[in-house]
């Protein structure tokens, strides 16, 4: 009967577990990360472009194969300031911190944010911005900047999904994507691979097989105590 019971335990923390998973891969796909700017900084769709210093939440709302779109909030996350078209960007090195890199402005002149890499994570978040102001930054910093001719302080979110996205030189001509977002290196696949899946439904269906083997055998234990009990009564009798 111990031993029964013990088993009964832990099958019933497996099945908590089985349950907690899919809420811990939520939390890791929406790269919730806090982050503190010490001065202003230049982000695409804010008012002026611009995000007084302070702290910030930002969060990964959707993602697709092509492109992401990041939120920004504030601390509390009450409020919410912008909406952002970004396209994944791959990195070589990979860091256990949040960074966040930024485009060099003019002396006195706040930075424009250009990408951020969650912890851990190969790929990062390449902000992109509307293409009048790319234009205006690629001639700043003298190097190409990805752009998008909607207006994104006021486009749905389904509009962001389908926009257009394209890199644009310091003499606004339209180049390659790649000379701003670092494409992933080439690994070459195994010849065959199992199938994956992303399902829980057979843990779940074992965890069900699990309960009824667990209470089949507690009911066979019950009922071989109640027969040994009747026996040393008849006996005692």
């Amino acid at each position: 009967m111990k031993s029964i019971r013990t088993f009964s335990i832990a099958l019933c923390i497996l099945a908590v577990c089985a349950f907690l998973s899919p809420a811990a891969v939520a939390d890791q796909w929406n790269q919730r990360t806090i982050i503190t700017f010490s001065a202003p900084v230049e982000v695409p769709g804010v008012g002026e472009h611009m995000l007084p210093a302070g702290t910030y939440v930002f969060k990964l709302m959707d993602s697709t194969s092509n492109r992401n779109i990041v939120q920004i909030f504030s601390a509390d996350g009450l409020h919410l300031y912008t909406t952002i078209l970004a396209i994944p960007n791959y990195r070589l090195r990979v860091t256990g911190k949040t960074v966040m890199t930024f485009r060099e402005r003019g002396e006195g002149q706040p930075e424009a944010i250009r990408a951020w890499f969650y912890p851990g994570a190969n790929w990062g978040q390449e902000f992109v911005y509307p293409k009048s102001r790319a234009i205006v930054l690629a001639a700043i910093v003298k190097e190409p900047v990805l752009a998008t001719p909607i207006d994104i302080a006021t486009a749905p979110v389904e509009e962001l999904k389908t926009a257009p996205v394209e890199a644009v030189a310091p003499t606004g001509e339209t180049v390659d994507m790649a000379t701003v977002v670092e494409p992933p290196p080439v690994v070459e696949q195994p010849a065959a691979e199992l199938p994956h899946t992303a399902s829980y439904m057979p843990l779940f269906g074992l965890i069900g097989l699990l309960s009824l083997g667990t209470g089949f055998a507690l009911w066979v234990s019950a009922k071989k105590s109640m027969n040994q009990r009747a026996r040393l009564y008849n006996r005692a009798s």
